[in-house]
């Protein structure tokens, strides 16, 4: 039941948004529905209000490699900001040099996803921020051990009282979090040339272009990524109409279903955003497919049903080029030195 609601769905969209889209007004319109640009400064946080001091603390935790156990792994380890927001691995590497189930999705315009990892278990970035820090795969780290190392540092004590000027007792993993969220928040892309053409500017796209986004919208790839991150907002069986090969789509990883523990949703991710996607090989929960062109052929036979042709793969690419935005500009934080009540790094090399 649950596919043939999402094949009427998409059948749906494809129907309404189908015919001789090219035209320049009655294609912009559409796009102008179905998408919206990423705004210039950073969205706000719910029940997590900003302000410059948690932003600066915030940035200096994201890239703070002694809030894991080893002393080694950051959040920037894994969502490197000035590589697209992620590490450029099939499944990222983690404590003990484990490597990890899935491949690290992009911490970049993250702000705008519905939920957070693949199968959205973090309602928002601040749960996200604690999930890998606790996780044995990841940064093996206690919320009373990652406590105590802050605690250990007289600048990071200071930092969290500014940040949290309210609180008689700031240094706390939950603030942990609440700071990384701030900065994680004000890692967006704007001004693609996607958004320039949202915002009226025929010109912004070139022919290639506007042909892949003509295609991207009658196709229906549209159907599960829009909005402002072109995806991110829904959740989607991977192989509505087929699923793909056991390299692509493991059996062994039923997405969605272990957090909801609902039958309807085996083999269910949240659909991934596609900013910056020409940035952020490789793809899939699984990291398997390394080539764009190929994801989208992929995308056509197993979601949509379609059989894309190597012309249609080759517009829907280039729309999917301009896609990419203004990366953020991060000044590297210095962080402070250690002092001897600060815990020693532990269990990355292993005997």
């Amino acid at each position: 039941m649950r596919k043939l609601t999402l094949l009427a769905v998409a059948a749906g969209i494809m129907a309404l948004y189908s015919g001789p889209v090219l035209a320049a007004d009655g294609l912009m319109k559409q796009a102008q529905d179905l998408f919206k640009p990423i705004p210039d400064k950073a969205p706000e946080t719910k029940n997590n209000p900003a302000n410059p001091d948690k932003l600066e603390l915030g940035k200096m935790l994201f890239f703070e490699p002694r809030i894991s156990s080893s002393h080694l792994i950051s959040c920037n380890t894994c969502h490197n900001v000035g590589w697209g927001g992620m590490d450029g691995l099939e499944t990222s590497i983690g404590h003990g040099w484990q490597k990890g189930p899935r491949n690290a999705p992009t911490a970049i315009n993250a702000v705008f996803n519905i939920a957070q990892f693949w199968d959205g278990r973090a309602e928002d970035l601040k749960a996200q921020a604690k999930g890998p820090v606790q996780a044995g795969v990841e940064m093996s780290n206690t919320p009373a051990q990652v406590e105590a190392t802050l605690k250990s540092m007289p600048e990071y004590v200071e930092r969290f009282k500014k940040a949290f000027p309210s609180q008689a007792n700031p240094v706390t993993f939950d603030n942990m979090a609440n700071a990384i969220e701030i900065f994680e928040a004000t890692l967006i892309t704007p001004n693609s040339k996607f958004d320039k053409y949202l915002k009226g500017d025929a010109k912004a796209l070139n022919d290639a272009e506007v042909k892949g986004l003509a295609q991207f919208i009658d196709k229906g790839c549209a159907s599960c990524h829009n909005g402002v991150n072109v995806g991110g907002s829904g959740y989607y069986p991977f192989g509505v109409v087929e699923k793909p090969g056991a390299d692509i789509l493991p059996p062994g990883d039923k997405g969605r279903f272990a957090v909801t523990k609902t039958a309807d949703d085996n083999y269910v991710f949240r659909a991934g955003p596609l900013r910056n996607i020409a940035r952020t090989a490789p793809y899939f929960h699984t990291g398997k497919v390394w080539d764009l062109k190929q994801a989208v052929a992929i995308m056509g036979d197993s979601q949509l049903g379609i059989k894309l042709s190597n012309a249609e793969v080759e517009q829907i690419t280039a729309f999917l080029t301009a896609l990419t935005g203004d990366q953020p500009k991060v000044t590297y934080p210095v962080l402070p030195a250690s002092t001897a009540a600060t815990p020693k790094p532990t269990g990355m090399i292993r005997k």
